[in-house]
C-alpha cells in the first residue's frame, strides 16, 4: 500500500529537521546532563540528626524536625547521644550530618571553622540548678542558693561528658574560684541523676536545657525541689559571651499555683543547629525552613520571631540560613513542591550558561536546514550541466543525451522534499525540459 503524499512529505520534513537540529539538541542534553552531574541539585533522601538523651529538649525537638522534613520526602535518621559535646564529636568525625550543639560546651577548634557551619541559634538553654530544700537547710542553714560559691561540700551531679555540661560548669566554677575538689561531683545521665536527687542521694543537679525538657518540667513542679536564682546572671553574660541572662517569670510554670512564687534569674547558652560543610545545600535549606517554623514562636524566654538568629554563633553562618533570615523562604518554594523548586533554583545559573552557549549556535540551524533540503535538488544540476556541455551536432549523440536526460528527470521526480521547497524542485524540472528542447533542436 502506497503511503499518502501528504504523510510522506510530513515525514520527510520531520526527518530533515531531526537531522539538522539533532546535533544541537544532543549538545543541549549533554550540557544539561553535565550540569546536573556537576551541581548535584537534588539532595539525598536520608539525613542523620544528632540529638540528645531520651526525654531531653533535643530529643523533643528532633521529633518535630523528623515530621517537618518528612513532608518534603526526606527521612531524618535520629542519633540519640549524651548531648552537645557528643553531637559535636559526631559532626567532626562525619558520622552525623546535622546536630544540636550548645554554645560554650566545647572549645571551637580552628579546623571546625573550615569543616562546620551553623544554621543559627535556635533557642535558649538556661542553666537549671535544681537542689533539695532539705540539703540547703543542712549545708547552708536554709538560706536560698544564689551563688556557686555556696556549693562547697555539696553532692553535685554535672552530667555526662557527652552532654557538654561538665565543660560549661568547669568554666563557671573556675570563674567563682571554686575548686572541683571541694565538691562531691558525679556524672550521671539526666534520668538517673533525677532519680538520685529525688531519692536524696544527690544534693543538686545541673541541666542546661530548654524548658521543653520533660525532666525540667517535672522538677519545676516537684515539692521539696528548688531552683537556684542566678542573681549574677547579668555578670555571667558579660564574662562569657555565649551566655545570655533571662528571667523565669513568676507563675509561668503554673499560674494557679503561682509557681514559681517569684521571678527567677537564670543564665544560659543558646543551642545551635550545626552542620558539616559537605551536607547538601538543599538539606540545609530544608532544615533552616523547619527551624523557622519550629523555633520562631514565643516561649518562656523569648518573644515571637526572636529565633532563629545569628547573634551568638561561634561558627560561620551557612549561606542558606543567612538568606532565609534576610529574605524568608525562596520564592519558588512558596508556590511549588520542594523538589521542583529546588531543581529550578539550583539549575538556573547552569541553564543561563547553557543558553548563552547554544543561542549563537542556534543561528546556524535554519541555514543548515535550508542547505540540507536544497542540496537534495542542487546536486542534480551538476549532472544536468554535464549533459548540456556534451551537446553535439551529431543527432545520434544528442539522442543518447536525451535518454540520459530522461533518466535524470525520472530520478528527480522521485525526490521527496518539504512542500515549502517545491518551487525549487519544479525549477529543476523546467531546466531539464529546457535542455531537452535544446538537444532536440539540433
Amino acid at each position: 500500500m502506497q503511503m499518502p503524499q501528504v504523510v510522506r512529505y510530513t515525514l520527510v520534513s520531520i526527518r530533515d529537521l531531526m537531522v539538522s537540529f539533532g546535533p544541537f539538541i544532543a549538545l543541549g542534553v549533554f550540557l544539561l546532563t553535565l550540569a546536573y552531574w556537576w551541581l548535584d541539585p537534588n539532595p539525598p533522601k536520608t539525613v542523620t540528626l544528632a540529638t540528645g538523651p531520651a526525654q531531653s529538649a533535643y530529643d523533643e525537638f528532633s521529633k518535630k524536625y523528623v515530621a517537618q522534613l518528612k513532608t518534603s520526602g526526606i527521612t531524618v535518621q535520629v542519633i540519640q547521644t549524651e548531648g552537645s559535646s557528643a553531637n559535636l564529636q559526631l559532626l567532626r568525625e562525619g558520622k552525623a550530618d546535622v546536630g544540636f550543639v550548645q554554645g560554650g560546651t566545647s572549645d571551637v577548634k580552628p579546623e571546625d571553622e573550615a569543616n562546620l557551619q551553623t544554621l543559627g541559634s535556635l533557642f535558649l538553654e538556661p542553666i537549671w540548678l535544681f537542689y533539695r530544700e532539705d540539703s540547703a537547710q543542712r549545708l547552708i542553714k536554709g538560706e536560698p542558693l544564689t551563688s556557686l560559691t555556696q556549693l562547697m561540700g555539696w553532692r553535685l551531679n554535672v552530667g555526662t561528658e557527652g552532654s557538654g555540661v561538665p565543660q560549661l560548669m568547669a568554666k563557671l566554677l573556675d570563674s567563682n574560684r571554686v575548686e572541683p575538689a571541694s565538691l562531691k561531683l558525679s556524672r550521671l545521665g539526666q534520668t538517673p541523676a533525677t532519680m538520685a536527687l529525688l531519692a536524696g542521694e544527690t544534693d543538686a543537679i545541673i541541666f542546661a536545657s530548654a524548658p521543653e525538657s520533660q525532666m525540667v518540667q517535672m522538677l519545676l513542679q516537684t515539692p521539696g525541689i528548688k531552683l537556684m536564682d542566678f542573681v549574677q546572671a547579668e555578670a555571667y553574660s558579660r564574662r562569657f559571651p555565649f551566655l545570655s541572662p533571662v528571667v523565669l517569670p513568676r507563675g509561668v510554670v503554673d499560674l494557679a499555683l503561682d509557681s514559681p512564687a517569684q521571678d527567677v534569674r537564670l543564665a544560659g547558652p543558646t543551642a545551635s543547629l550545626i552542620t558539616r560543610n559537605t551536607t547538601h545545600p538543599a538539606l540545609l535549606q530544608l532544615f533552616t525552613d523547619a527551624a523557622f517554623q519550629i523555633h520562631s514562636t514565643a516561649g518562656w524566654f523569648n518573644k515571637a520571631r526572636d529565633y532563629p538568629n545569628a547573634r551568638r554563633d561561634e561558627l560561620p553562618l551557612a549561606k542558606e540560613a543567612e538568606r532565609q533570615m534576610k529574605n524568608g523562604p525562596p520564592l519558588l518554594q512558596r508556590y511549588m513542591s520542594f523538589w521542583i523548586a529546588n531543581l529550578i533554583e539550583r539549575m538556573w545559573v547552569a541553564l543561563g550558561i547553557i543558553i548563552a552557549i547554544l543561542l549563537p549556535l542556534s543561528r546556524i540551524l535554519p541555514p543548515l536546514y535550508q542547505f540540507r533540503v536544497r542540496s537534495r535538488i542542487f546536486r542534480w544540476y551538476a549532472q544536468l550541466r554535464e549533459i548540456e556541455t556534451r551537446e553535439s551536432n551529431d543527432t545520434e549523440i544528442n539522442k543518447e543525451l536525451v535518454n540520459e536526460l530522461n533518466m535524470l528527470e525520472h530520478k528527480v521526480e522521485r525526490i521527496a522534499i518539504p512542500l515549502s521547497y517545491a518551487d525549487e524542485l519544479y525549477a529543476l524540472r523546467n531546466n531539464i525540459h529546457l535542455v531537452r528542447k535544446k538537444l532536440l533542436r539540433t
